[in-house]
């Protein structure tokens, strides 16, 4: 069984479970941990894991975030500038991680997004280089309904996580899925 095999089936037992709607924000986030170089394999399986999501009751809905940069670039005043100077840049991805944190927010506060939804993020590994995805998982979670579902390229050692493995990690209240170690 592959690694991103056995990561579908430990996201299958984890919906099994039932869904405490108390819980804050930081709480109801999931990360679905896998080595990056299975980013490929697990993008061919992402329809089984909303058809897993969808045998259990729950809605999905998918983000995927490998075109925001692009897309926040292309409508930025300064975008020519950038590419003769992209050191001047910095100063600017601030209003990039907003720009993201906005259009998962806009995903997670959807009309038909409610406390039996899970919101299915992708592409995470896109805002390496431009932003922490630490920073953006802690703004996005205050408006989380149901359940975020963060495929996380990357390690984790108890609750530290290391995104790509190539920063430090960080701490965070995320629920840890992962089909290496049988969680």
């Amino acid at each position: 069984m592959s690694e991103i095999e056995a990561l579908l089936k430990a996201y299958e037992r984890f919906l099994q479970l039932p869904w405490d709607r108390t819980l804050a924000g930081p709480q109801k986030v999931w990360f679905a941990i896998y080595e990056p170089v299975q980013e490929r394999r697990l993008r061919l399986h992402l329809p089984e894991f909303e058809a897993a999501t969808r045998d259990m009751g729950h809605s999905w809905t998918h983000l995927d975030l490998t075109d925001l940069f692009a897309q926040w670039m292309s409508h930025h005043d300064y975008r020519e500038a950038y590419f003769e100077e992209p050191e001047d840049m910095e100063l600017d991805l601030q209003d990039f991680t907003n720009f993201v944190s906005q259009q998962i927010v806009g995903m997670l506060t959807a009309p038909d997004v409610d406390a039996n939804t899970v919101v299915a993020i992708s592409g995470l590994a896109s805002l390496f280089g431009f932003t922490n995805a630490s920073v953006v998982i802690e703004a996005v979670a205050p408006s989380i309904r149901g359940r975020l579902l963060v495929f996380f390229p990357g390690q984790r050692n108890e609750s530290n996580y290391r995104f790509l493995d190539a920063r430090d990690g960080w701490n965070y209240l995320a629920v840890p899925i992962s089909g290496i170690d049988g969680n």
